[in-house]
């Protein structure tokens, strides 16, 4: 074995091949089909999208299970551990068998190079697909065409929303950007999308290849009430059904889509009203909206392109903060900057701004820079580390006041510690 720890394996993977995305599938497809000849799952769903991937995979994860189901999930990035990427029933995978699975992969391999998001999905699919399990749900990293996890194909695909992110791979046209999503789709296949103002070349492209379309507001729809909210499919009707535990009114979309999926699923994966109910109580998933208490509350989430900003910025204009608001961030290089601080802007009183220890990271400073310029209203501090920017917030702070965290999930990572003091990988 070429190391013999998690973190060896993954420092190793940052740097052993030449560029930190690359996309295609040839590589990784060949690897691929020297380890294994198994299917990853009885039933395989994909899902793409630039926002609401992680939520929609929790939904429908934990609403599968509550059914009885054997279920497994991959995810990137992780907010808090590697291991936090493979979900097996509801178990993240341990460092000494992610250290196996890169060994037989970095075997089978030999000459062909490969990067650290393919290691990580061929492992996802190894590990999977040895446990025979009924359901295995995989994220989609970037795009959707090129995307590593595309070299299966899917029985079902859903697509979540859908705006301008990753511009540097592709590009800065959302109906272009659509078509590399709707990548996933496989012909004579259900695709579901959940986003209300889907691109027309979602619908294109699955006249295209006869894939099956279904879409929020047309195929399926939902609507809230005082006391609980129902959703329409097509062949079922889900009354009385509870609030979603995961904060945003964003939610409702992700999870219309899930129980489309699940509809489509109903004749060999029936789930019923109250495994439906219990699936969606008990979500759970960190980093979204997620509402830390205490004197000074802090709302935590991994917004970081202008749609998930604006979604931040409605939740905080439904839920008015009545002290002050404070903002700590630190952004990507390569997003949307000014976009994203519009969406908050006149929102907040002071804005925190801090370096990562990310090569892909905008300084501090050159953030601050971009903000001035429009927010000019708020006073911002340039700090070099996550935690000194967050305990600049909280001392600055007095009782009822909020503290909201927002841009990036590498800054959620590195306030782990400073944020989730008790939580403990599972």
């Amino acid at each position: 074995m070429r190391f013999n720890t998690l973190s060896q394996w993954l420092s190793w993977q940052e740097t052993c091949h030449p560029s930190e995305v690359d996309l295609g599938l040839e590589r990784v497809l060949t690897v691929y089909q020297r380890l294994t000849t198994k299917p990853v799952a009885k039933t395989v769903i994909s899902v793409a999208g630039t926002n609401g991937k992680g939520s929609s995979i929790c939904f429908m994860e934990s609403i599968l299970r509550s059914a009885g189901y054997s279920v497994a999930s991959y995810t990137s990035p992780h907010l808090f551990h590697y291991n936090e990427r493979i979900n097996i029933n509801g178990i993240a995978v341990s460092d000494q068998t992610l250290c196996e699975v890169f060994d037989r992969i970095d075997q089978a391999r030999a000459d062909i190079s490969i990067t650290y998001f393919e290691f990580g999905t061929l492992a996802a699919l190894l590990l999977i697909a040895e446990q025979n399990l009924d359901i295995a749900i995989l994220e989609v990293g970037l795009g959707g065409r090129l995307d590593a996890v595309n070299i299966i194909d899917a029985d079902l695909a859903l697509i979540t929303a859908i705006d301008v992110d990753h511009e540097a791979w592709l590009g800065n046209d959302k109906e272009l950007i659509a078509i590399e999503k709707a990548g996933i789709m496989r012909n004579q296949k259900p695709v579901i999308c959940s986003d209300a103002c889907a691109p027309k070349s979602i619908a294109a492209s699955a006249n295209k290849i006869n894939a099956y379309l279904y879409n929020l507001d047309s195929e399926f729809k939902y609507n809230i009430n005082d006391l609980s909210w129902d959703w329409h499919g097509q062949s079922q009707v889900r009354y009385s059904l509870p609030f979603l535990p995961i904060k945003g009114k964003h939610q409702y979309n992700n999870i219309a889509g899930v129980l489309m999926v699940l509809e489509l699923l109903n004749q060999e994966y029936p789930v019923t009203q109250n495994q439906l109910r219990e699936g969606i109580l008990s979500s759970s998933i960190h980093g979204r909206l997620e509402n830390i208490p205490g004197k000074i509350t802090t709302i935590v989430d991994v917004a970081h392109n202008p749609q998930s900003t604006r979604a931040l910025a409605a939740y905080l204009s439904e839920n008015v903060c009545s002290g002050k608001v404070r903002i700590v961030t630190a952004m990507m290089a390569d997003k949307n900057i000014p976009a994203m601080v519009k969406e908050l802007t006149n929102k907040c009183t002071a804005w925190y701004v801090t370096d990562l220890i990310n090569e892909r990271a905008i300084s501090a400073n050159s953030l601050i820079n971009i903000i001035n310029k429009v927010d000019i209203e708020s006073h911002c501090f340039a700090h070099t580390t996550a935690q000194q920017a967050y305990q600049h917030a909280i001392d600055d702070s007095q009782e009822n006041d909020q503290i909201v965290i927002f841009g990036s999930f590498y800054l959620i990572h590195e306030l782990q510690g400073e944020l989730f003091r008790t939580r403990e990988l599972s």
